[in-house]
């Protein structure tokens, strides 16, 4: 402890430094510092203490760790101080969540007037009840489907309103909006102001969800929050929020603390940013990016184009310089002397044929003639044949009194037959006609 040796002058008040803090008044109030060391001094006299709770953070800093640690009924909760010769010689998996048992020394820093722990010995007791309690609520939600990647929206590519829940002039705010309209300056907002950590969280959160949802201009809704230990963010891990997200029909990003920082609602939500920044930057794409990649198409297309129309330049060229097309008569001279022949060559075919044809006409002709009835009945001979039409072959055909009709070389002549004749020779005898 600091001794304290001032002046006292007689007549005047006594110096503050001269004063303890139980003699004190309004007249000789004791010093800052004196009160401070006399703080200090109390609680050395405690020493160490076996604890048992809940990290609730643990924030790594140069090496050391500062963090919270929470009663496991109630949510009372210390400020402890855990330096890297000791980090080294504990758990490596140590997290927030982690039911622990730790052995701390209260210290107090007399220059700031800071309380704090710290730790000298720390070992794991299982799964705190709020981190078991997530991880069933996550494994519920997981089987249900909530974090299945197909059920997700896609965000659109340039929202034209952006619907944003956060905290009243928050810095995640300002930052979503300043890096949003860095990247697209014609991008709009409708932001919602909501508690962002405490009892309030949780049900305005969900009215400004459902708000912004039910809003037919709104493309995207994000839901920001700067860092905070994993207590502060309980909320964005209520299951009331979870399903009121799953349920919206507008996409959702979740945008909560830092990089480390991992509510459910990173999960369920339709895409995790890592920060409010981040957030911005997915979600609005950047202008001179989005110019750049139409400079370079508007260059590969005239590049193409060019090419295109070069290369059928030389094609065209190419044609325009073989024969055919630099002497075209040419080809057609060529072409009509082959016509000519090959008509000269049908012409002398269809001739040889036709004579060929017209002999063969002639033979058959005479073929003809030579086998037909008509040159026989000009030799005299005639064709007796009935009104029917029967040709006679039989005498006894024609009895006596049969119409007969009898065909000579010219014309044909009626006749009535008397009946057979008999003839010498034992020959049948032809009928007797009467003209």
């Amino acid at each position: 402890m600091t001794t304290f040796r001032p002046e006292v002058v007689p007549g005047h008040a006594p110096p503050a430094d001269s004063v303890p803090p139980r003699d004190s008044s309004p007249d000789a109030p004791t010093s800052v510092a004196r009160l401070n060391d006399t703080i200090r001094g109390f609680i050395d006299k405690w020493g160490s203490v076996w604890v048992e709770g809940e990290i609730t953070s643990w924030n790594l800093r140069g090496g050391n760790v500062f963090g919270r640690l929470k009663d496991l009924a109630t949510d009372a909760t210390i400020s402890f101080r855990l330096w890297s010769k000791t980090l080294q010689r504990l758990p490596d998996d140590l997290k927030p969540g982690d039911h622990v048992v730790a052995c701390v020394k209260a210290d107090y820093f007399v220059k700031a007037g800071d309380f704090s722990f710290t730790v000298s010995a720390m070992r794991h007791m299982g799964l705190g009840d709020q981190l078991e309690r997530l991880e069933r609520l996550r494994a519920q939600l997981r089987a249900e489907g909530l974090f299945d990647p197909a059920r997700k929206r896609s965000i659109p590519f340039l929202p034209h309103c952006i619907g944003l829940i956060t905290g009243e002039r928050s810095d995640a705010e300002k930052d979503v909006h300043r890096n949003a309209e860095l990247r697209w300056p014609q991008v709009r907002f409708r932001t919602i102001h909501a508690a962002v950590q405490g009892d309030r969280c949780v049900p305005e959160t969900i009215g400004a969800l459902k708000a912004l949802d039910a809003d037919p201009d709104v493309d995207v809704i994000v839901i920001a929050r700067g860092g905070g230990d994993p207590q502060t963010l309980l909320g964005f891990s209520d299951e009331r929020l979870l399903r009121a997200v799953a349920a919206a029909s507008t996409p959702v990003v979740s945008a909560i603390g830092h990089e480390n920082d991992h509510p459910l609602l990173d999960d369920v939500a339709d895409l995790r940013a890592s920060t409010p920044t981040d957030a911005a930057k997915r979600i609005v794409p950047d202008v001179g990016e989005q110019r750049a990649i139409v400079q370079q198409l508007r260059s590969r297309l005239t590049t193409r184009l060019t090419q295109r129309v070069s290369h059928d330049i030389a094609q065209l060229e190419q044609l325009r310089s073989r024969p055919a097309l630099r002497e075209p008569e040419s080809l057609l001279e060529r072409r009509t002397q082959e016509v000519w022949l090959l008509s000269s060559r049908g012409r002398d075919t269809v001739e040889r044929r036709s004579d060929r044809e017209g002999r063969r006409i002639v033979e058959l002709r005479a073929s003809l003639r030579a086998l037909s009835p008509g040159a026989t009945l000009a030799r005299g001979y005639a064709i007796a044949h009935l009104g029917d039409g029967v040709i006679l072959r039989d005498a006894a055909q024609a009895p006596a009194g049969t119409a007969v009709v009898v065909t000579v070389d010219r014309g044909s002549i009626a006749a009535v037959s008397r009946g057979e004749l008999a003839e010498s020779g034992g020959a049948p005898a032809a009928p007797r006609l009467e003209p």
